[in-house]
């Protein structure tokens, strides 16, 4: 029996199990090797120094073997169980303890006993229950229908609750069920062979189907199936089924959409919150003449950067898409071979249910020719109302100056008639004739007027200003000599003017006759010609330091005709107002800055287009 003892000690140390013993009779405790290696203590540790029960973690765990001791002790009950202990090093452990009764007559006289770590299984069991919890939760929670199915007979084994909510089945029902009865007839091949497959290929897959409801509804359904699994020699596949109702509906409208946008002749791209391309249809790519990823990734106003492109809309533009605002624009594009046209654009925000930006949808069409139409229609209004300006301004001056040359006449031809003295009646054949000349010299005036009016679309050609100054000094040079007047100019040699050469002939003529007539007689006369080149136009500055002119008084009719402003007897008041006219011709204006006794500034603007 000894040597049994024995052979059982040594068993159980190659095992790692300790032994324990506790004599009744003689108090005695003993704890092998395996033990004290357990508890973490010393070799030589007596466990009569040690108080055992403060190893095992304070509350239940000690409670609990406290009570089983108690019961081994004095009622002979042995015990299986296991407990967690904290040991001398303050680690934490599992342990098996196992407590066998040995009985003289009735009563325990000893307790021998295993005690074994279980550590490393508790753990893993511990992880094992923590793993069941979680799957129980998302099995139980997950938004997708999920169905284990046997493999060998295609009977759905469990279910969830979704599962329920998608069928119209309740879980007792489909617990037993074979997996294609909840499919229609002609689609149930096609999932069998998707089942097979996956069973085959133990791997995650996914593909669609419909789901037969119990109501009889059909319900389009994507199908996951992801690897199979074992139990007790039992295969099982785990398939998740989620309703695809909304994302289908989506995807027709969509669809829809999409057929129309694609065959509409109104162009239309989709943007997203930072005005990028992520789609454009057929008609976008026909007028830009891009191809789709030349356009995907670029902005919306990526075409309209040009030089004739408004900068002002184009910032509207981009402020909008900034703001994630609507917007409608016109305005310039360029196309892959940069011909330019007018492109209308509306800039829409798509929101979702709740209000949130979804994207940017730019419907737009190319409105060059009605554009054109309307800038052609503009110009033809601008160029009607100035004429009709004109003629009425030339309609009261020629009333009011013949009116008042005839009635000169009359007056004349009245008292001629009414006197009998022949003396008398020669002596006003003078005023006749100076009335009859005033008369002719009026309607030259008005002829010339006509005639620069006429020849608004005479063609202009580019001539040297510096040679055409010089030409205008030499011929009044009797004049410039006697005035005594000082004419300089910055103008270079190489500027050239596009106008129509008689009319600026004229128009320096004026000017330069303009600074001689009205000099003053407090001091030298001078004349400073400049230049500046201001957008289109070259402005031509003629300063003078004469007489000047009250422009707050008179500046409104300064450019009358005949108006004049300091009573020289040679001063008809026409020659600023022909110089008017033959500027606007050339599509062009004269400004004037004056000062009383300082002088005068006429700025001629030129226009080179």
């Amino acid at each position: 029996m000894k040597k049994q003892l024995e052979l059982y000690f040594k068993a159980a140390q190659s095992a790692k199990i300790g032994i324990w013993k506790i004599d009744l009779l003689t108090n005695e405790i003993h704890w092998d090797a395996v033990i004290k290696c357990i508890l973490e203590v010393s070799e030589d540790c007596d466990p009569l120094d040690c108080d055992a029960f403060n190893f095992y973690q304070e509350g239940e765990n000690r409670d609990r073997i406290k009570n089983r001791m108690q019961k081994a002790i004095h009622e002979g009950i042995a015990f299986d169980d296991k407990f967690q202990i904290i040991t001398a090093n303050n680690n934490i452990k599992y342990i098996e303890c196992i407590c066998s009764v040995e009985k003289v007559e009735g009563k325990p006289v000893c307790l021998l006993g295993t005690f074994q770590d279980i550590t490393n299984e508790q753990n893993l069991i511990n992880e094992l229950e923590l793993n069941v919890k979680k799957f129980s939760s998302i099995f139980s929670s997950a938004n997708d229908a999920i169905f284990i199915i046997d493999s060998c007979d295609g009977l759905i084994t469990d279910c969830n609750l979704r599962s329920s909510a998608l069928t119209g089945y309740s879980t007792l029902e489909l617990i037993g069920l074979h997996n294609s009865y909840l499919f229609p007839v002609e689609f149930r091949k096609k999932v069998r062979i998707f089942l097979n497959y996956n069973l085959a290929r133990n791997d995650y897959s996914i593909d669609e189907s419909f789901i037969k409801t119990k109501s009889g509804a059909i319900i389009p359904v994507e199908i996951a199936s992801g690897k199979k699994f074992q139990v007790a020699e039992i295969t099982y596949l785990v398939c998740f089924v989620r309703d695809i109702s909304q994302r289908k509906n989506a995807e027709n409208k969509l669809n829809l959409l999409s057929l129309a946008a694609s065959e509409t002749t109104d162009t239309i791209v989709i943007a997203d919150e930072t005005g990028i391309i992520v789609w454009a249809n057929k008609a976008y790519i026909d007028l830009t003449g891009l191809n789709l990823n030349d356009v995907i990734g670029q902005k919306i106003s990526y075409l309209s950067k040009g030089p004739e492109t408004d900068a002002k809309t184009n910032s509207l533009l981009n402020n909008a898409i900034a703001n994630k605002e609507s917007i409608k624009v016109t305005i310039l594009h360029y196309n892959k071979n940069n011909e330019k046209y007018w492109f209308e654009l509306n800039l829409n925000t798509a929101l979702d249910k709740n209000n949130n930006f979804i994207n940017f949808i730019g419907v737009g069409r190319n409105v060059t020719s009605r554009i054109e139409k309307e800038l052609e229609l503009r110009e033809l209004l601008e160029v009607t109302s100035i004429q009709n300006n004109r003629l009425y301004n030339f309609t009261h001056i020629v009333s009011h100056n013949i009116r008042s040359h005839t009635s000169n006449l009359s007056m004349v031809v009245d008292v001629i008639e009414n006197t009998d003295n022949l003396e008398e009646k020669i002596s006003y054949f003078s005023l006749f004739k100076e009335a009859t000349e005033k008369l002719s010299e009026s309607i030259e005036y008005l002829n010339e007027i006509i005639t620069i009016q006429q020849n608004t679309n005479r063609k202009k050609k580019g001539i040297y200003l510096k040679q055409e100054i010089e030409k205008t000094k030499k011929s009044l040079r009797l004049v410039i000599k006697e005035s005594n007047i000082t004419i300089t100019d910055t103008i270079p040699e190489h500027l050239i003017i596009s106008v129509i050469p008689a009319y600026i002939d004229s128009i320096l003529l004026n000017l330069f006759t303009n600074a001689i007539k009205y000099k003053s007689p407090c001091r030298n006369a001078t004349l400073e010609i400049g230049y500046e080149i201001i957008d289109n136009y070259t402005v031509v500055t003629f300063t003078d330091n004469g007489l000047g002119i009250n422009l707050e008084k008179n500046g409104h009719k300064i450019f009358g005709m005949y108006k004049t402003f300091h009573g020289n007897e040679d001063a008809k008041g026409i020659g600023l107002f022909i110089t008017k006219n033959q500027l606007e011709a050339m599509n062009g204006k004269i400004e004037v800055e004056s000062k009383i006794n300082e002088g005068s500034t006429f700025k001629i603007y030129l226009n080179e287009k």
